[in-house]
């Protein structure tokens, strides 16, 4: 390893907030099969076998985001995208387990859900 080697950074996660990390760590451990690792109540983490994931961090201040975007509104700062083979069967599935289909769609082969926090996330099938 060289010297520059070691400055270059790892990603390993994106960092979601929450009022319940848990709740939402196994959210999204049920919906992409990766393990929910339970730090404590304030902090947990879901990782595929291999690679980047998902941690979930407490915050008692949390305010869920509006999709689309309104002026004067908490807006989203980022969202997760899903690659999925069956749209509608995984559509279906993140929605059994506590998902909710946002009121507006912006493309025909995607469709913005949002987790038990309101946070967004895009499910979409190949060559979206």
């Amino acid at each position: 390893m060289t010297s520059d080697d070691a400055t270059m950074p790892t990603f390993v996660a994106t960092v979601l907030q929450s009022p319940e990390p848990l709740r939402l760590a196994r959210f999204y451990g049920a919906l992409t099969g990766w393990t929910v690792h339970e730090d404590d109540p304030t902090w947990a983490r879901v990782r595929p076998a291999d690679g980047a994931g998902l941690s979930v961090q407490y915050d008692a201040e949390y305010v869920a985001p509006v999709w689309p975007s309104e002026a004067g509104a908490q807006n989203m700062q980022l969202h997760l995208d899903f690659q999925v083979e069956d749209l509608p069967g995984a559509v279906e599935r993140a929605v059994g387990l506590g998902a909710r289909e946002a009121a507006y769609q912006p493309q025909d082969d995607v469709r913005v859900l949002l987790d038990l926090d309101g946070h967004p996330f895009c499910l979409f099938l190949p060559g979206a």
